[in-house]
């Protein structure tokens, strides 16, 4: 069962993916993850990765797509794997879909997380979270018992910079001209499926659920 998740910021691709972890047993793979062990293991692809990273440069997309799919060969990705902020624009999910291809394989479902704007606005916007232990609370019904303190360590709650109303609307902007594409992209390979995200968690769960049984 190979998943990509699409949709905005906010609009709880991560939350649902832990989900979908504990229930089919494959991994959530990102490029921030995968990057990160790279570099700390020292391989020769992270060690290209490291040489633009250095230079303030992003790394090119072809060997953004190298490093994926070296991850997907791992043997954790023998069921599948959920995709999560990958692949980023329109060329990475060409490469994507060419390199699959090449070994016979392909991606079975794009599931489509969609959510207005200002309920993202205002999910995002009002999230705090623990410094230590990075606990999640959010000002509009989930705020710690004490005031900035964290229920589960007692370390500090604080906004980050990345959930400040500005930021907020500056990563939508760039979705839309950045991602929104590949949308259309797998709409149009027939592999896009809509998924409410403005539902209550465990209706959104049970959909996914019913969605994912047809690839199992």
């Amino acid at each position: 069962m190979k998943i990509i998740l699409l949709g905005a910021p906010g609009a709880g691709k991560g939350t649902h993916a832990k989900l979908l972890v504990d229930k089919y047993g494959i991994p959530h793979i990102s490029t921030g993850d995968i990057f990160r062990a790279n570099l700390r293991e020292g391989t020769p692809l992270g060690l290209q990765a490291k040489a633009f990273m250095d230079r303030g440069e992003l790394v090119p997309d072809e060997l953004t797509v190298d490093l994926v799919l070296d991850r997907l060969q791992a043997p954790d990705c023998e069921k599948g794997y959920i995709l999560d902020g990958f692949p980023r624009n329109l060329s990475q999910a060409e490469a994507l879909t060419k390199a699959l291809n090449q070994r016979g394989d392909d991606i079975d479902v794009a599931l489509h997380f969609v959510l207005e704007e200002d309920v993202i606005l205002k999910r995002m916007s009002g999230r705090r979270v623990c410094t230590v232990c990075g606990a999640s609370y959010n000002v509009n019904g989930m705020m710690p018992r004490v005031e900035g303190v964290c229920d589960r360590c007692g370390g500090p709650v604080v906004q980050r910079a990345d959930d400040r109303e500005e930021t907020v609307l500056h990563r939508l902007e760039v979705y839309h001209e950045q991602t929104e594409p590949i949308v259309a992209y797998y709409r149009e390979l027939g592999k896009e499926v809509v998924v409410d995200a403005g539902k209550p968690l465990e209706e959104v769960q049970a959909e996914l659920n019913g969605i994912l049984e047809a690839y199992l």
